[in-house]
């Protein structure tokens, strides 16, 4: 059998061991970490899992194309040019490795939705148990989408678009929710330091703000046809200023100008992102000569980003301020006691480790664990985005030049968004008094 394969069959069987190898590698890696580290929290687990398959992808990006190149279903004609074949390979692998995260997350996201209470069974095993049968799931998920075909890769890159779209108003939210209740966290101290703090951050904030926006006029509007790059760098100007004006209005209640220094440099950062996306070959792309580098940078600070609010989400869980509660009970992470503890209920014991708790729990989760999940989704397919360009990365190497005003306009239409979903958290109290927003 071994004979029939041919030099192609026996290079795709290696490379696909390789992956293989590599996958259970960060797998057990993972379970280790967890383990000793995070002992008692599913969520750190989680958090390492999905970390892990984004420095696989990061990985494979750059340095996939003597693996990718050996299989036969994903070979392409065109990628016999040295020049095309590197980003298409890396995009594929991207691609891949994003999917398995995906359907891993989404799988888990099903299978937990409408867990209300501790003490149920899907509760026990699926989110805080059976972490073997998960592991091997993740392994599989990794490298079962590499003899997936072109076609279906190239569906699901449509596919996590929408999906990484989604992820961004979510990250929105969480970025809103970071800067609230930094701000009331320092306020409720009553000390002069914090205080002192506050305003050193709020100034900090602005002050890179504006600098920053001068830049962007000195860079991006060097032509007078440049009439796009104008538009969109004064619209941010105003949506900064009216945010920060709004929040200082007298019947605006909770209104500061710490969040709003914080969301209007990332509205700015947003900006800046999206304009340095534009085509090498515009002419008001006054970077362009560096794009190279501004890409990765880019795409490193857009990664940065991604992850620690999907860390913030992913740990607030639990807290007074969480972004997915469905109560205001403590982290219902069970907690580790020896096997031997008299108290358990019931004990479950994987890897030297065991936990407690009680098989007739009638208390609430402290989050919705199927939101949880899919943010994680979601996330999946917005790092592949960021890594790939939107997609143009691929469309680069089918020789597509006009390339990067896909990932100009989500990033514009992100900033605006991002903008007016916090004057609404301003105004909305104001506006219709007799509801409760929780804020």
């Amino acid at each position: 059998m071994f004979v029939t394969l041919g030099g192609g069959g026996m290079a795709t069987c290696v490379g696909s061991a390789c992956a293989s190898a590599c996958a259970t590698c960060a797998c057990q890696a993972g379970q280790c970490t967890a383990q000793s580290i995070v002992k008692a929290s599913a969520r750190v687990t989680y958090s390492f899992l999905f970390l892990f398959s984004v420095i696989i992808a990061w990985i494979m990006r750059d340095f996939a194309k003597p693996l990718m190149e050996k299989i036969p279903w994903i070979v392409r004609k065109y990628t016999v040019n040295e020049e095309y074949a590197k980003p298409f390979y890396g995009s594929q692998a991207v691609f891949r490795i994003s999917f398995g995260s995906f359907v891993f997350f989404s799988f888990m996201a099903l299978t937990l939705y409408g867990v209300k209470t501790r003490g149920e069974g899907r509760a026990k095993t699926l989110h805080h148990g059976a972490w073997g049968v998960k592991g091997m799931l993740w392994v599989i998920l990794m490298v079962v989408p590499f003899f997936l075909p072109n076609g279906f890769m190239a569906g699901y890159a449509w596919v996590a678009k929408i999906g990484s779209g989604i992820f961004l108003i979510i990250q929105m939210v969480i970025i809103l929710d970071f800067a609230m209740t930094w701000n009331e966290n320092w306020v409720e101290k009553d000390s002069d330091k914090w205080l002192y703090a506050l305003l050193a951050v709020t100034v900090g904030a602005y002050t890179a703000s504006f600098t920053l926006i001068g830049f962007l006029y000195n860079w991006f509007t060097t032509h007078h046809a440049c009439t796009l790059n104008k538009w969109i760098i004064s619209i941010t100007v105003v949506l900064c200023v009216a945010l920060s004006v709004i929040s200082l209005l007298p019947k605006v209640k909770g209104g500061s100008l710490m969040p709003s220094s914080i969301i209007s440099l990332y509205c700015v950062y947003l900006c800046y992102s999206a304009l340095t996306s534009e085509p090498v070959h515009y002419e008001c792309n006054g970077l362009a000569h560096i794009k190279g580098d501004l890409s990765e940078s880019s795409m490193a600070m857009g990664m940065i980003i991604s992850l620690c609010a999907v860390a913030y989400a992913a740990f607030s869980a639990g807290s007074q301020n969480q972004l997915f509660s469905l109560d205001d009970s403590d982290d219902d992470d069970y907690q580790l006691t020896s096997v031997s503890d008299n108290t358990m209920d019931a004990a479950e014991v994987e890897g030297g480790m065991s936990r407690s708790y009680n098989t007739d729990d009638p208390t609430p989760v402290a989050y919705s664990y199927s939101f949880f999940h899919l943010i994680f989704a979601l996330a999946s397919m917005y790092i592949a985005m960021i890594m790939t360009e939107w997609g143009d990365r691929a469309k680069e190497a089918e020789g597509e030049v006009d390339i990067g005003w896909s990932s100009v306009w989500v990033k514009v239409v992100s900033l605006w968004i991002t903008a007016l979903l916090y004057i609404w958290t301003l105004v909305a109290p104001v506006l219709l008094p007799d509801r409760d927003f929780g804020f």
